[in-house]
């Protein structure tokens, strides 16, 4: 029987004492998050990342080997979790780092007083975990990144809303910088309204947007011209004199599109344009 082999029948047959050492290092650690996860839980994600893991040194001890993917897609799993949950990246890692001191007892044990054959087996365990203790990490990185692509995406949602401020007209107020990505939000979210309340009116408020530099008149051109296409027509609100001087000075051609200082002169047009006026009731005094 190869090393890899009976390193694996003794985890197999000591894995309770094994489990047991495991778990008393993860719970004293500094890093475990008794908020996040019950001790039970725990016990059990690591009792089946120990079967996995016995199973795959029984093959090889090389990471990269087709053996040890089901061990990989466990760590993978368990880090996005965590991610999720709110841990950080070293209490992560802890699950696997902490898995050291009970397989070195377990090698000490077996190999008794021959010297060079434990520090050898110490440092390929040291390895194997080290390796390990990395992938979880990586995964963990692009599990976060995952989740704060996400919330991006909320907010960028939640930053264009489109109201409605009559039959057939449309506001949309923007607050903030344009950029590529929340013009695509900004756009779909505008057509779709476009479509549920077949507005023929857009007003699309740039108040809120500190500056206006090539790349936003763009995007704004492009949204004006995507609302067109779908029936609708724009009108532009919130054009501040520094504004105007910018865009003057940028020679952006905006003459087919009307512009207005305010939000409320544009929905006067608006208003003027469906054949609809509003005017203060009579007193009655």
């Amino acid at each position: 029987m190869g090393q890899n082999m009976q390193l694996a029948e003794e985890i197999r047959k000591r894995q309770d004492a094994i489990l047991k050492d495991w778990m008393a290092y993860q719970v004293s650690a500094l890093t475990l998050r008794r908020d996040l996860v019950k001790e039970s839980e725990l016990r059990e994600t690591s009792r089946q990342f120990l079967e996995l893991f016995s199973e795959a040194i029984g093959v090889s001890t090389d990471t990269s080997s087709p053996s040890w993917k089901p061990v990989k897609d466990s760590l993978a799993e368990i880090s996005q979790k965590r991610a999720a949950q709110g841990f950080s990246p070293s209490e992560t890692a802890t699950f696997v780092l902490s898995l050291k001191q009970p397989l070195f007892d377990l090698v000490q044990q077996r190999v008794g007083q021959d010297g060079k054959r434990l520090a050898d087996m110490l440092w390929e365990f040291t390895k194997l975990l080290d390796h390990l203790g990395l992938y979880t990490t990586e995964v963990y990185q692009e599990s976060r990144e995952g989740v704060i692509s996400r919330q991006q995406q909320e907010l960028m949602e939640l930053s264009t809303p489109v109201v409605q401020l009559w039959d057939e007209v449309l506001a949309l107020p923007l607050i903030g910088t344009l950029d590529s990505a929340r013009t695509q939000v900004v756009m779909e979210n505008l057509l779709q309204r476009v479509v549920e309340t077949g507005a023929r009116i857009a007003i699309i408020d740039i108040t809120g947007v500190p500056t206006v530099d090539t790349l936003v008149a763009q995007h704004l051109m492009k949204t004006v011209a995507a609302t067109r296409l779908m029936g609708a027509d724009c009108i532009i609100s919130g054009i501040r004199p520094q504004i105007a001087q910018t865009i003057v000075h940028l020679g952006v051609n905006l003459n087919d599109i009307v512009t207005k200082a305010t939000l409320a002169d544009a929905f006067e047009v608006a208003l003027a344009r469906l054949g609809a006026t509003v005017s203060k009731a009579a007193s009655t005094s």
